[in-house]
């Protein structure tokens, strides 16, 4: 089979490319539909549908949600590594179907027979995407010896009382932990394994066979385990034990957290419940004090938008809005500015939902509406606590808006977040919250927008050259950025960028997050506009223009040619 010549005949790739991919493979010796995908000639699906017709094969193309661990454990994660094949599913008769890439590779084709041959299975090949394999390297368990033994232990449990595990009937909560040992080895193993991977949250859900243990890495959700569903009810009992919840309360949804050690660092975890028609779901934020207490310049921003959010610190009233999505990193951009105003000279009080992170020196208060104590009376009180700077952890309504614009226009720094799309649409939302427009002028001095992007793993990433597709969506953002700015950047002709390469410790070719933003400052001329009525439609876009703001797409591209992310992942997260 000569796939290139394929593509040649077909009209999906040029002579050029195709000798520069014939070039590559014998001074690389990589395979053609690495070259290919990599420099983005072909898409995934146009050439594995090519390579199904060449092959005569079954193709594969979407991610099969129901691979099971006892599936997986038949060919050890190395192995698939490297020869980038995969168990998918156990067929009728007992026969495994195993997942290709490249089943024209004679090597991973002997490597299947003697692996099949070891483990005693037959086997038939299926052809799948570079894409669904990477998915399922990312669901093999790397505590796959700790797992089993704690479900064995489990398994003992459940058959000795011939039922589900029910801790309520054990009595003495010391007597319990005796009893749960196994499930206790088993949670301490999900949380263990989200803290290696630098998870930011743990997904415990019911399925109508099996649980699913998801983690939310780089702001991407993985399937990392599958548990049998029978000890859905220990796993859940266990958590809700840890965050001293209800344990015989499974209708309602629960809010808890615990603390626990790990590495000799302290972590805490922020535990919620949710029922479901399956039983109950539970999602578990990971909170580690070194994310979360940051410098300004370690975030990501660009270096006059550190300069303005320093100056916006030292401001002696006002207030701070940081907006974007759930998850998008606003309170870790809030708690760097409050580092900078947290001096001991200051009274600096957050009311928040929960406590995050806690910071030395500062008075933080967990509101707790199930008690009456919400924003709006946290706010009201803590203006008696003679502050000199306020954080409220979101605004969510008329009223908490009307506290944090009174408590900034009586001479407080007031920080706080807000869900709109964009810097621009700060002004916008308050008006339509009910605040008058004339009380936005003198008190909203900075407005924040901002999004995570997934870093590049700098060891593995791959330089291509850029499509002139690609090529100009990222100059069409370079070219409208202010010329200071502009001119401080080096591009490189012909542009080269740069992709993901996999890699055993990141199939993805992502590592770790970092902040693209946008930093509006309120200015006269629209504090003008604003005190007399007169703002129109327009009026805030034509002065983020004149004051030169850089846009988070825009933050993203310079990202981009310096080589820290790839573009996909900057449109895939500034997609409007």
């Amino acid at each position: 089979m000569d796939l290139i010549k394929v593509l040649l005949k077909r009209g999906h790739i040029s002579d050029e490319e195709a000798q520069f991919v014939q070039k590559e493979m014998k001074e690389t010796g990589r395979k053609p539909e690495q070259v290919i995908l990599e420099n983005d000639m072909v898409t995934e699906d146009k050439l594995f549908e090519i390579k199904k017709e060449l092959l005569d094969l079954p193709l594969i193309k979407k991610y099969p949600e129901d691979v099971s661990n006892d599936v997986l454990r038949l060919i050890n994660r190395n192995s698939a590594v490297h020869y980038n094949f995969v168990p998918i599913s156990r067929e009728t008769g007992g026969t495994i179907k195993v997942g290709m890439v490249y089943p024209q590779d004679i090597q991973a084709r002997e490597a299947l027979k003697f692996l099949s041959r070891r483990g005693q299975f037959s086997y038939k090949i299926v052809l799948i995407t570079p894409s669904v394999l990477n998915k399922l390297l990312n669901q093999y368990q790397t505590a796959e010896k700790e797992v089993e033994e704690a479900l064995q232990g489990l398994e003992k449990e459940i058959q000795k009382d011939k039922t589900e595990i029910d801790l309520e009937k054990v009595k003495g909560k010391a007597d319990k932990e005796i009893a749960q040992a196994p499930v206790i080895r088993m949670v301490a193993v999900i949380l263990r394994e989200a803290v290696d991977a630098g998870a930011s949250d743990i997904h415990i859900e019911p399925m109508t066979d099996q649980i699913k243990v998801r983690l939310r890495i780089d702001g991407v959700l993985h399937t990392k385990l599958r548990l049998p569903l029978k000890v859905h009810s220990a796993i859940v009992t266990r958590i809700k034990i840890l965050s001293n919840l209800k344990i015989d309360e499974s209708r309602i949804p629960q809010d808890g957290r615990f603390s626990t050690r790990f590495g000799g660092r302290r972590l805490d975890f922020r535990v919620s419940t949710f029922p479901t028609t399956l039983g109950e779901k539970v999602a578990i934020r990971v909170l580690d004090p070194r994310k979360g207490q940051k410098e300004l310049e370690e975030l990501g921003l660009l270096d006059h938008q550190v300069k303005m959010l320093r100056e916006a610190a030292e401001m002696p009233f006002g207030s701070i809005l940081a907006t974007g999505p759930t998850g998008s990193g606003k309170s870790t951009t809030l708690y760097s500015i409050l580092k900078i105003i947290n001096q001991e000279d200051v009274n600096v009080v957050t009311l928040e939902d929960p406590v995050e992170y806690t910071i030395e020196g500062v008075n933080q208060s967990q509101i707790r509406p199930e008690i009456g104590y919400t924003f709006n009376r946290g706010l009201r009180q803590i203006v008696r606590q003679d502050p000199d700077a306020i954080m409220v952890g979101e605004i969510r309504d008329e009223e908490t808006a009307d506290l944090v614009i009174h408590a900034a226009l009586t001479g407080h720094i007031v920080l706080s977040t807000l869900h709109t799309n964009d810097a621009k649409g700060v002004i916008p939302r308050l008006i339509d919250m009910g605040i008058q427009p004339f009380l936005l002028s003198p008190t909203l001095r900075y407005t924040i927008a901002q999004r995570l992007v997934r870093n590049l793993v700098p060891e593995s990433r791959q330089r291509v050259k850029a499509k002139p597709k690609e090529e100009k969506i990222i100059m069409d953002e370079i070219k409208k950025l202010p010329p200071k700015i502009r001119s401080k950047i080096e591009i490189p002709s012909p542009l080269y960028i740069y992709k993901p390469g996999s890699t055993k410790e990141a199939p993805s070719g992502y590592k770790g997050q970092a902040g693209i933003f946008e930093v509006f400052r309120m200015t006269e001329s629209l504090e003008e506009k604003l005190g007399t009525g007169r703002l129109e439609e327009g009026d805030i876009e034509r002065e983020i223009r004149r004051q030169n703001m850089v846009t988070m797409r825009q933050s993203g591209m310079i990202k981009v040619i310096q080589g820290k992310t790839s573009l996909e992942e900057v449109i895939r997260v500034t997609a409007q």
